[in-house]
């Protein structure tokens, strides 16, 4: 069993309860998820099946979509309205469209984060979320974070709610602490959706609870869908055997597909079948660009 399901996390569950009902199910195949969400998060969770779990850092790499509810005008020690919040001083706002959307435009782009006191980053050794439950003071260092975009869908204060798109390791709950600090107003996160990661929509996602034995495998999705920015080398079936050795494979143009979102600088390539509907391996494009040399077989 090798592949990749794209499930729709219900909210108040963790992401490890859903990764522990795909594991119970496939038990001893190796499980594994691509991107934590929060309890009160909704949304795509990709989880890998099998050897594909070998494949989980390029998923991470995928860009994320989320819809996101902020709400101006209070805090709260989780940076989100499960905690405990407070209420800024009336004449903290309201505060107009023109100053919300000048603010925004300042959290676009590469940008330093200080991810929240109750996340999963660890210090020194333990997660920040278990020192911040005693009670324990939690410095925490701030981390460059990318984020594509930041489009605002509705807004009538004190609510608003955006469409985020950015890269791995961002925290929406901090975005939306730094944006009420930046407006001097305070702000929380009400509500988050992952909407997609990378090419996987929610839209296509399946809800986790309505997983069986019996239907669990007509909902892997090929590994191929995770290398599909990559190259692709379609192997013939004595390359293929080659595989199995891990023996470096001779370059034959004819063979090498270049995906439009190919990356010059990336020398991973992924090895086919021949008519690249099946993922084999990962493998490296060797200086010479003559051969590439398997790292990763999933499938011979």
């Amino acid at each position: 069993m090798l592949g990749v399901l794209n499930l729709n996390k219900p909210p108040e569950v963790t992401s490890r309860d859903v990764v522990n009902v795909v594991q119970r199910i496939v038990k001893p195949t190796r499980v594994g998820h691509a991107g934590t969400l929060d309890p009160m998060a909704t949304g795509v969770l990709l989880v890998c099946v099998g050897p594909a779990t070998r494949l989980i850092s390029l998923l991470q790499e995928s860009p994320k979509t989320y819809v996101a509810e902020f709400r101006l005008g209070e805090r709260s020690d989780t940076d989100d309205s499960t905690g405990s919040v407070e209420v800024a001083p009336p004449d903290a706002g309201p505060v107009s469209v023109q100053q919300l959307q000048s603010a925004l435009s300042h959290f676009v782009g590469t940008i330093n984060q200080v991810p929240p006191a109750y996340s999963a980053v660890k210090v020194k050794g333990q997660r920040a979320y278990a020192k911040a439950r005693r009670g324990e003071d939690v410095q925490l260092r701030a981390k460059s974070v990318t984020v594509y975009s930041i489009d605002l869908l509705n807004y009538q204060w004190p609510a608003l709610s955006l469409q985020i798109r950015c890269g791995s390791g961002t925290y929406i709950r901090s975005i939306a602490r730094d944006l009420g600090t930046q407006l001097g107003c305070g702000g929380l996160m009400s509500a988050l959706q992952r909407t997609a990661i990378g090419e996987f929509h929610v839209d296509n996602a399946v809800a986790a609870n309505s997983l069986t034995a019996g239907n669990l495998e007509s909902h892997l999705i090929d590994a191929i869908r995770i290398v599909s920015h990559l190259p692709q080398y379609r192997c013939s079936a004595e390359e293929r055997e080659q595989l199995k050795t891990g023996r470096a494979i001779k370059v034959h143009p004819q063979q090498l597909q270049l995906n439009s979102e190919f990356r010059g600088t990336d020398s991973r390539v992924a090895f086919t079948s021949a008519d690249g509907r099946t993922l084999l391996a990962l493998g490296e494009l060797q200086h010479d660009h003559q051969t590439i040399q398997p790292r990763a077989v999933l499938r011979t």
